[in-house]
C-alpha cells in the first residue's frame, strides 16, 4: 500500500476535479498532509473520498456524510456508523418512494389535462 497519493492521482482515479477535493477538505471531511503547498493524501483520505462519492451518488448531503464519518470516528465506531447508515438509507428510500408517487400523480394529471384538450379540440371540429 502506498504512503501518499497526489491530488492529480485522486482526481484521475475518481473522475473529479481538484476543486471537489479541496471542497471536501474545506468541509473537514478529509485531511491531507501538506508538504509546502502540495497536498498529500493518505490511503485513509483516499478511502474517505470513495465513501463520500458513494454517499453523494446515494443522494446524501455533505452534512449527512459528515455525520456518518464522525460517528465512525467515535466509539462505538463502525457499529454505530452502520446503524446510522441503515437509518439514513431507509429515510432516503422513503423519500424516493414519495417522490415516485408524486411523479405518478403528476403524470396522471398531465394525461387528464391532455385528454381534456383533445376532447375540446374535437368539440371545436379540429382534428388532432
Amino acid at each position: 500500500m502506498r504512503e501518499y497519493y497526489t491530488i492529480t492521482e485522486l482526481t484521475r482515479e475518481f473522475g473529479i476535479s481538484t476543486r471537489t477535493l479541496r471542497f471536501y477538505e474545506d468541509e473537514g471531511l478529509i485531511h491531507p498532509a501538506r508538504r509546502g503547498r502540495t497536498r498529500l493524501y493518505r490511503p485513509s483520505d483516499r478511502h474517505l473520498v470513495r465513501q463520500i462519492l458513494r454517499g453523494r451518488r446515494l443522494g446524501f448531503s455533505i452534512n449527512e456524510i459528515r455525520e456518518i464519518i464522525e460517528v465512525y470516528r467515535t466509539p462505538p465506531g463502525e457499529v454505530a456508523q452502520l446503524h446510522l447508515m441503515i437509518q439514513k438509507i431507509e429515510e432516503k428510500r422513503q423519500n424516493l418512494r414519495q417522490k415516485r408517487r408524486d411523479l405518478e400523480d403528476t403524470l396522471q394529471e398531465l394525461d387528464q389535462a391532455e385528454e381534456a384538450c383533445v376532447e375540446r379540440l374535437a368539440e371545436l371540429g379540429v382534428k388532432t
